[in-house]
């Protein structure tokens, strides 16, 4: 679809968008219906002071105005191809980053080490993170093998654009010793203390593995709870996934397309989560899976080629010995229309 195509080339970019969709009443045709554009994500102030984009619902009458915000690829940046990297590859490639691993070292740089990673490249750090190119929506984790090679690495990131989150391995003595020496050579303090560090999350871990896991723990934290915000970070609640804007971007043949645009009490997906049917029933993405995601792709299937749409409440409080649709114990609204108008 073209607008998703405008959506991409925006994210590439890194310039986050919003796609704002207006339904009229729960169903009908979608060119009688429905109207969207691209505006600028907006944001809120939480309770904490943050600033949070997420899917917004307006209302008034029938008429539904939904803001979904959408934000360039997150990447995890992994500088060092140790031991701890290969773990935190995976784990960040199943949580829905695009990996990218730095190392000078090139056994250590081999693309079969890290076969989740979008890149590794092999490079002296500081000219290893100018081919990254470091963006407000990075996540980096610097696991290098010396605490020279982390300096190094502050060194080529402190001065620049700062990503959404920065943590680097070591002891409490031996980096605060090194952030001294990186504060005496001009280094912003403010920034400096805005480095992760003993990174992890105190869960006791010993092996690579476990380091790993207590890794991307703080890094998820960071992502979703993240204390700190400036002018150029902010959290991002939107369940979308980039991988299915990329899909819809690039389809050329009929589809369906579901979007979750409301959520209350529990749920398995947020607001924002997308899943495309195609004519024979499969699916990219999800709205939840179950028996109700079962419901949506059979109304799904219906309106393939039909240029209508509906909108969807799907109750998931159904008891433990209930399997109607899905006992999660909330409720979820999902727009469902045909993607091949």
């Amino acid at each position: 679809m073209e607008l998703y195509s405008e959506i991409i080339a925006r994210l590439a970019d890194n310039r986050p968008v919003a796609l704002e969709t207006v339904v009229n009443g729960t169903e009908g045709e979608i060119a009688l219906g429905i109207r969207r554009s691209l505006k600028e994500v907006s944001t809120r102030l939480d309770a904490k002071g943050r600033r949070v984009a997420d899917v917004e619902i307006g209302r008034s009458g029938d008429t539904l105005t939904i803001s979904e915000p959408m934000l360039p690829q997150e990447r995890l940046i992994i500088l060092g191809g140790g031991h701890i990297a290969q773990p935190l590859c995976t784990f960040g490639v199943l949580c829905g980053w695009d990996v990218w691993v730095v190392d000078d070292r090139p056994d250590f740089a081999a693309a079969e080490r890290f076969p989740g990673a979008s890149r590794v490249i092999c490079a002296a750090y500081p000219d290893g993170i100018a081919q990254v190119g470091v963006t407000p929506f990075d996540y980096v984790v610097i696991i290098t093998h010396g605490h020279k090679f982390d300096g190094d690495c502050l060194r080529a990131i402190i001065p620049g654009t700062m990503p959404a989150y920065l943590g680097m391995i070591g002891s409490r003595t031996r980096v605060g010793a090194q952030m001294e020496m990186l504060r005496q050579e001009g280094l912003s303090p403010e920034r400096l203390a805005k480095v992760c560090t003993p990174i992890g999350l105190n869960i006791g871990a010993v092996t690579p593995g476990e380091i790993a896991a207590a890794i991307i723990a703080e890094v998820i934290s960071h992502r979703r709870l993240a204390e700190f915000t400036d002018e150029s970070h902010f959290l991002n609640r939107s369940d979308v996934e980039l991988s299915v804007l990329r899909f819809l971007a690039g389809r050329k043949t009929p589809a369906a397309v579901a979007t979750v645009i409301e959520t209350d009490g529990s749920s398995p997906r947020g607001a924002g989560a997308k899943m495309v049917i195609d004519p024979s029933g499969a699916v990219t993405g999800s709205v939840g899976g179950g028996i109700g995601e079962l419901a949506v792709i059979k109304e799904g299937l219906a309106l393939i080629g039909k240029g209508r749409y509906k909108l969807m409440e799907l109750d998931l409080t159904g008891g433990v010995d209930q399997s109607s649709i899905m006992a999660c114990g909330g409720r979820i609204t999902v727009l469902v229309e045909d993607a091949a108008v």
